[in-house]
């Protein structure tokens, strides 16, 4: 069986000389974009190879576009098959810790119709903290043919937005709450959230250890929080599509399936003047 959603630190040790098996070290930081790759090679996980956020899983920035566009799929073909990833590969992701970034590449995977991705329970800190095996050495991996079946009803469009609202689907932000209620915005423009939308920060999916809560956990917090069942619509958001990728990684840890990405999230939305902005907690 595939892992599809998390997986231990204790299970990828178990798997790591195994050829199928990819490991992507994806640590990332807005604020000092090449520091991720020094990370990386400063020391990582056997085996892993590096996936920078901007370089492999972003598409240049436009004057339409959020700070993280989704790349062609026809280059995210060609970015997966030079990583060497196959329709057989088991990839794992992983970050500095709370998944925010190993979870991006996790829902592109998944969005192209490879689901035997997951991502790594509590990240780079987790494994360094229990005494794993780092190294600096860095992999050799042959090529493989990656082929995108893409799962366009996974996306959610701007335009969408405000029908989906009114047929009762559930707009959730992950962002931190200040910025949702518009009182600080150190990355965008205009500060603020789309009308209607309810905020979880993608932080609270996370326990005290920074693992996940477990299924029953972060079930419970989507309902009490933003009102999501089996059976809600569900679009998640963030300021450039990355972080809300967490967010449906935990949506479907807990079993609640079927969350739409709006992949240009609050960068793309406020790009356009005549869409609406609200401030405050709701």
């Amino acid at each position: 069986m595939p892992c599809t959603t998390l997986i231990s630190t204790g299970a990828l040790a178990g798997r790591l000389s195994d050829p199928d098996w990819l490991v992507a070290d994806c640590r990332f930081e807005l604020s000092d974009p090449t520091a991720g790759a020094r990370a990386w090679r400063e020391g990582h996980i056997p085996g892993a190879i590096h996936a920078d956020l901007e370089r492999d899983l972003s598409a240049p920035v436009t004057a339409a576009t959020g700070r993280h566009p989704l790349p062609p799929v026809a280059q995210l073909e060609a970015t997966f098959s030079r990583f060497g990833i196959s329709g057989r590969t088991q990839v794992v992701a992983y970050d500095a810790g709370p998944g925010a970034y190993a979870a991006r590449l996790w829902w592109i995977l998944r969005w192209l119709g490879h689901d035997a991705v997951a991502v790594l329970d509590g990240g780079f800190a987790a494994w360094a903290a229990e005494g794993r095996a780092v190294t600096t050495a860095e992999p050799v991996r042959s090529p493989a043919r990656f082929v995108a079946r893409p799962r366009p009803q996974m996306l959610c469009a701007a335009g969408e937005i405000p029908a989906a609202l009114a047929q009762g689907a559930v707009l959730v932000d992950v962002r931190g709450a200040e910025r949702f209620r518009g009182e600080v915005e150190p990355l965008d423009a205009v500060a603020g959230h789309v009308p209607g939308a309810v905020n979880l920060p993608y932080l609270e999916n996370l326990g005290p250890d920074g693992r996940f809560r477990d299924a029953t956990a972060l079930g419970a917090l989507w309902r009490a929080r933003a009102g999501v069942a089996p059976g809600s619509e569900v679009i998640c958001m963030c300021g450039s599509g990355v972080t809300a990728c967490q967010g449906l990684l935990a949506l479907e840890s807990a079993g609640i399936a079927g969350g739409r990405l709006y992949a240009g999230s609050w960068s793309e939305w406020i790009r356009d003047p005549t869409r609406p902005v609200a401030r405050g907690p709701a």
